[in-house]
Formats: C-alpha cells, sequence, structure tokens
C-alpha cells in the first residue's frame, strides 16, 4: 500500500488541490484509494468531496494519533491512500503524525524565494519523523513545482537546480498555473491522469516502498 502525505509549512500551497487530483489519478490507475481529510480547521478535501460526490471516499482525521487510527480504518481494503495535512507551523503534532505513517511525503511549493525558503522546516521535520518511525528510516520525499509561470520563465528550472542542489528529490512532473487547477474546487475531477498530477503519481509509483 502506498501512503502520500501531502504537507507544507503554510497554507495557500496547492495541498488539497494536490491531494484531489492525484487521489483521482490513483483512481485512474485502478487503484482503490481513500482520502484523508486532516486539516479539522478548514476541511477542504472533505467539502470538495461533498459538493463533487466523489466516488473516492473522505474520512475526516484531524487527529495527532492519526499513525495509530489509520491502519484501522484502512485494513485491507485500500491500495493507496492520500493525506491532505494542515500547516506544519500551527498544527505540527497532526503532520508528524500524517508523516509517520506516509511511505511518501509530497510537497508542492511554487518556484519563489519565500517558498524555497520554508524547505529546512520541511527537513528539520523529517528527521523528527524518522527518529519515530518503527524502521527508523524516513518516508520518500518529493518535491513538486506547482504553480509555475508559463515559459520560457526561467523561474522552475533554477529553482529546481537548487532543491536538487540541496539533496530533496524534484519530481519531473510541473504543475502550471491553469484556472483548470485554480478554480476547481467543488468540480469533479475527469482525467487527472492526463494533468501533470498523473504525470506525479507515475514517478511515485515507480518509487513505492512498504511500511
Amino acid at each position: 500500500m502506498i501512503v502520500v502525505s501531502v504537507v507544507n509549512l503554510k497554507g495557500g500551497s496547492a495541498k488539497t488541490t494536490t491531494c484531489a487530483f492525484i487521489a483521482h489519478a490513483f483512481a485512474e490507475a485502478g487503484l482503490t484509494v481513500l482520502a484523508v481529510d486532516a486539516d479539522g480547521e478548514n476541511e477542504s478535501l472533505a467539502a470538495w468531496q461533498a459538493e463533487a460526490d466523489w466516488d473516492i471516499p473522505v474520512v475526516g482525521m484531524a487527529v495527532p494519533n492519526l499513525h495509530r487510527q489509520l491502519p484501522g480504518v484502512v485494513g485491507d481494503r485500500y491500495d493507496a491512500v492520500v493525506i491532505d495535512t494542515p500547516p506544519m507551523r500551527e498544527h505540527r503534532g497532526i503532520v508528524v503524525s500524517a508523516m509517520r505513517v506516509a511511505t511518501h511525503v509530497v510537497l508542492p511549493m511554487a518556484p519563489t524565494p519565500m517558498e524555497y525558503q520554508r524547505l529546512p522546516a520541511v527537513r528539520a521535520l523529517m528527521d523528527e519523523v524518522t527518529e519515530l518511525r518503527p524502521d527508523g528510516k524516513p518516508p520518500i520525499l518529493a518535491v513538486i513545482l506547482t504553480r509555475c509561470p508559463p515559459r520560457p520563465a526561467a523561474s522552475p528550472g533554477a529553482f529546481r537546480d537548487l532543491i536538487d542542489g540541496d539533496g530533496w528529490h524534484v519530481l519531473n512532473a510541473q504543475v502550471g498555473r491553469n484556472e483548470r487547477f485554480a478554480q476547481a474546487h467543488g468540480d469533479k475531477i475527469k482525467n487527472a491522469s492526463r494533468t501533470p498530477y498523473g504525470d506525479a503519481v507515475a514517478e511515485l509509483l515507480d518509487m513505492e516502498v512498504t511500511v
């Protein structure tokens, strides 16, 4: 089973959009998917599922012991779980718990100096999480560049090189500034596998590990 926790230091970083499209791309790949809304303050993922009447179930689990509760909810019924986390700064305990149970941690970020400067805080949290995991190994961490300006803008490539130079894995998939994503909340999601998020899922499946 693959468990993807989508995290970022602050809100407004496209975490919910990333979760929604990744979950649907997994489903379109033939996997049985559960989405988890761990952001009890906003509950954006659960609200989106209710408005759009997704086939993918969404459960609310904004609790600091998510890593203990989730296995009982999942059982052997799902192939993939996608967790929408709250902002790290305000809800550190919940994010730590979501990362403890993850096989993969996906960090959506725009190619800007402000978002780049948040990466060390995620790295520090990853080190903390690794010490708490039973196997003592970190989950796979992957950055996905989102809200990228159209070509020929140089910023996505420049930040990709910076992040890669810092030792992070940056997914080849790159999400542009697109009204389909910006205005997607509340709508049904179709053909997610044909978007950059679908390419991201293909990459994540290639990196799949079992915990």
